[in-house]
């Protein structure tokens, strides 16, 4: 008895087929050079074999078809991108071209007909693989999107918040040791209101830990501790926070004027965000502006250029350096820093818009304009700079 048509292909491909799924599932990652090998014999059956006369002598020819098929299915879904590509051509190839010598009238069209139909299968058998693939990978990028944001918002809180404290505790430290040399009695404010901004400092960092273990593990984070999350500071707590600023450095004059109506209709998002504007502009001053001795922080009812209310938040110092010293360079003058570039990113988040430069008679200055109510999601960017 003679052997089927196309036999020692068939046989191949099955043993792949076995092979894959005694493997499994570490042969899913690994399929891809056996299966070219196998396509590669399928279209060296099909180019130098002689195909039958009678029309049911090529049933193995077909199951071995089936079986690329399974195979590419496997290997485009789980195998490396390019090992998939590279073992899929020749696959497609094979499955396409198997029934061609069989063809009664070898014509180029029905060649070229026989072809097409049979690269239908192999179209399907991608997509079934492809899709799930494209899933996940989807599925992935969006994890690895979510981490990156949530990253960024704990490096914006870090430095919102923890690093403007920690500036003031390195600022009163290096005045207390100053002072401690001539007169020790007055030290000990100073220790006091280290050991303020320090306890300051420890609820910043307290509530982003409650922070991302809600963002972990739902309420049962949420709810670790205290049991709350602790709101975000808005402009309410602003006269505390200028307070403990000019108690750093009495040479240092901050002062807060917040015009009538100004929090009028003010969303708890802008008022956040409003806080930290001045936060971020009290922790430049300190860090940039050592000749700095008269910080104005106003806020004002203002409107928006589509006439809608907003609130202005408008900081400015009177010096970087003492005379005759070149000004140090702030964290938004293209020279490094994140500080006002995620402070940007924050604003442009309410609907805002940021604007901030040099003074023209010396001094920074740092404006945010806020839209009271919650912006849309499409709302464009803006940032100025001062001439």
């Amino acid at each position: 008895m003679s052997q089927p048509y196309g036999a020692p292909s068939a046989i191949g491909a099955a043993t792949v087929l076995l092979w894959t799924a005694a493997r499994w599932p570490r042969s899913r990652t690994r399929l891809a050079p056996p299966l070219a090998l196998a396509a590669a014999l399928s279209l060296a059956t099909t180019a130098f074999t002689t195909p039958p006369t009678a029309p049911d002598a090529s049933w193995a020819r077909l199951g071995e078809a089936a079986v690329l098929l399974v195979l590419l299915v496997i290997t485009v879904r789980w195998a490396p991108s390019r090992h998939a590509a590279a073992a899929a051509l020749p696959t497609g190839a094979a499955v396409a071209a198997w029934p061609l010598p069989l063809l009664p009238d070898p014509s180029l069209l029905s060649l070229a007909g026989a072809a097409a139909f049979w690269s239908l299968p192999v179209l399907g058998a991608a997509v079934v693989g492809g899709y799930p693939r494209l899933m996940e990978h989807r599925r992935h990028r969006l994890v690895v999107e979510n981490r990156r944001s949530q990253q960024l918002e704990l490096a914006r809180d870090l430095h919102d918040f923890v690093a403007h404290d920690v500036s003031g505790i390195v600022a009163q430290a290096q005045a207390a040791r100053f002072v401690a040399a001539s007169d020790p009695g007055q030290a000990l404010p100073a220790l006091e209101r280290i050991e303020a901004a320090g306890l300051s400092a420890l609820k910043s960092m307290d509530r982003m830990v409650k922070t991302l273990h809600a963002a972990d593990g739902g309420e049962a984070g949420a709810e670790a501790g205290s049991g709350r999350i602790d709101a975000l500071p808005g402009i309410d707590a602003l006269p505390a926070l200028v307070e403990r600023f000019s108690s750093t450095t009495p040479a240092r004059s901050a002062r807060l004027r917040v015009a009538p109506g100004a929090a009028d209709g003010l969303s708890h998002a802008a008022g956040s965000t409003a806080y930290r504007v001045v936060v971020e502009a009290l922790t430049n001053v300190r860090r940039h502006a050592a000749g700095a001795s008269r910080i104005d922080i106003v806020l004002t009812p203002a409107r928006t250029r589509g006439g809608d209310p907003a609130l202005r938040v408008d900081v400015a110092d009177n010096g970087g350096a003492p005379a005759g010293r070149t000004p140090l360079r702030r964290a938004g003058d293209g020279h490094g820093g994140r500080g006002l570039a995620g402070l940007r990113e924050r604003v442009h988040a309410a609907g805002g818009t940021l604007s901030h430069g040099h003074r023209p008679r010396g001094g920074w200055r740092l404006v945010a304009l806020l839209p009271t109510a919650p912006a849309p999601a499409d709302a464009p960017a803006r940032t100025e700079r001062f001439s």
